[in-house]
């Protein structure tokens, strides 16, 4: 009797030990220091609108040049760019598409994405640090032996579209700009490499042409058109979730048999990238499942 009411002492005391340290800990959570938290922004994205993330390389001509990335692309930069943009995807599978060109990415998150309480900082960060640290992880897989000498930074913005039309503008003109921009270092580079030119030389030379006059530039004086480009520099990538069918072989044992091999067709989801137009309808049209309702 007397083990059994020492056990119980025993008990009686570890529970009043255990109530003073949890009590302490719920004083010290709401301490008078608590009123800080009153300082912090209400950031939370507007319902109903698809949220965009957008990353750009900080400084990353001279990240390219002391990295010895090739002019006017450099497809291991490139191919890391859509790697680390595929990361993020994975990680956060309510991104519904996203489009990269040159050294920035822009992710879409779907209407109705709840993640992180739909709060802009925290899904830019989120973006932002997943997207870096895969960039450094992968970074041997494209350049091999090439060290990389000091870590990439990305800068980040959050812009909210509350329909189709505005989502599908925006990455229009994303698409638009990786257009004129690979056309003008596509020539301003084949001055320079083939023809000869200093880079001082060859913007002055650039200075006030049109679209038309550098495709001109470049097919009389080069022999290159430029509508045989890789479509990688020309439209940038486009990453969607794509529905994969496979087939795999599978061990089947039913009691007081011998097992027998069956053939099991099943359907995951993967990231899969594209080079196409986005601006026209045949990609949405291809694909009409990214876009919400926007009646819903």
């Amino acid at each position: 009797m007397r083990l059994v009411g020492r056990s119980g002492w025993i008990c009686s005391n570890l529970k009043n030990t255990l109530a003073r340290i949890f009590t302490s800990s719920s004083r010290m959570a709401k301490s008078k220091f608590e009123y800080v938290r009153n300082f912090e922004t209400d950031d939370t994205c507007l319902k109903n609108c698809y949220i965009v993330v957008r990353l750009d390389g900080r400084n990353f001509h001279k990240f390219a040049e002391q990295h010895n990335f090739l002019k006017p692309n450099d497809d291991r930069a490139l191919g890391l760019m859509t790697c680390s943009a595929r990361s993020v995807m994975e990680d956060l599978d309510d991104i519904i598409i996203s489009y990269g060109q040159s050294d920035e990415f822009s992710f879409v998150f779907k209407r109705t994405s709840n993640w992180f309480k739909r709060r802009a900082s925290k899904l830019m960060t989120h973006v932002a640090s997943q997207f870096s640290s895969s960039y450094v992880f992968y970074w041997k897989d494209y350049f091999g032996d090439q060290p990389l000498l000091y870590p990439p930074g990305f800068d980040g913005r959050v812009v909210l579209y509350p329909s189709n039309r505005n989502l599908r503008d925006y990455l229009s003109w994303r698409q638009a700009d990786c257009h004129v921009n690979n056309l003008y270092n596509t020539v301003f580079w084949t001055l320079v490499q083939k023809g000869g030119l200093t880079t001082t030389q060859a913007e002055d030379r650039l200075k006030g042409t049109l679209a038309s006059d550098k495709n001109e530039i470049m097919f009389s004086e080069f022999d290159i058109n430029y509508n045989k480009e890789p479509l990688v520099h020309r439209k940038g990538t486009t990453l969607i979730w794509e529905k994969l069918e496979e087939t795999v072989t599978k061990s089947v044992k039913l009691p007081n048999e011998a097992g027998e091999e069956v053939l099991v067709t099943r359907t995951r989801r993967r990231v899969s990238a594209h080079h196409c137009d986005v601006i026209g309808n045949q990609f949405w049209e291809e694909h009409p499942n990214i876009l919400e309702d926007d009646n819903c």
